[in-house]
């Protein structure tokens, strides 16, 4: 029986990765570093922007501006005005409201990009007081520290958690916190997840998964 349901925030419960990664691949290629949308989403997305900065850095060979991070922040924030939840993902949460489960979301987002995602899709009430950040834990996916301090907060087993994700680095989270996870393939190359329990395509498909784990 699923004790905990832990949701990724981009891409899962709001339709905001088209947007966050064509930003970053704009940004990248003004500091001198050519990336283009698919390229930043196979090597950064479901990352924090910690991680994200390093591996551009040492791509690039030399430091990233020291406000790019804001700069991208201020651009994302601008485009949440038409941010949309993922179409489906409401019926998801009514579900689990109904039968008791609990949930709780875990993004490599800081707090306050959550905060402005959620609110943007009337989520946050959903949410509140059950949201863990990368910015919480020393190492971001894909280490299993942020599954398992959601876990560990709320007073779950690893294994009685579900998790579900829609990036490579998300999954190997949490496979590495040893907990069932699904993979959301809307957006996201299937073969990419291929180490996921189960891969769904549509979030009508997730309620019975969750119910058979």
């Amino acid at each position: 029986m699923t004790g905990l349901v832990i949701f990724d925030n981009d891409g899962v419960l709001v339709d905001s990765e088209r947007l966050a990664n064509t930003i970053l691949a704009e940004l990248l290629t003004e500091a001198g570093l050519p990336y283009t949308f698919e390229e930043t989403v196979r090597d950064f997305m479901g990352g924090s922007m910690v991680s994200m900065r390093q591996k551009a850095e040492a791509r690039l060979g030399r430091a990233l501006p020291a406000d790019l991070e804001d700069r991208y922040h201020q651009r994302l924030f601008d485009g949440f005005a038409n941010l949309q939840a993922i179409e489906g993902v409401a019926a998801v949460l009514d579900h689990l409201d109904a039968a008791g489960t609990p949930y709780c979301l875990a993004s490599s987002g800081t707090h306050r990009r959550i905060h402005t995602a959620l609110t943007a899709v009337g989520f946050w009430d959903r949410f509140e007081g059950r949201i863990y950040s990368a910015e919480d834990v020393a190492h971001g996916k894909p280490a299993p520290d942020l599954f398992l301090h959601a876990a560990s907060t709320l007073g779950v087993k690893p294994a009685d958690c579900v998790v579900v994700e829609d990036s490579p680095l998300g999954v190997a989270a949490a496979n590495a916190a040893g907990m069932t996870v699904f993979g959301y393939a809307a957006m996201t190359d299937p073969a990419k997840l291929a180490s996921a329990d189960a891969i769904f395509h549509q979030m009508t498909a997730l309620p019975a998964l969750i119910e058979a784990a």
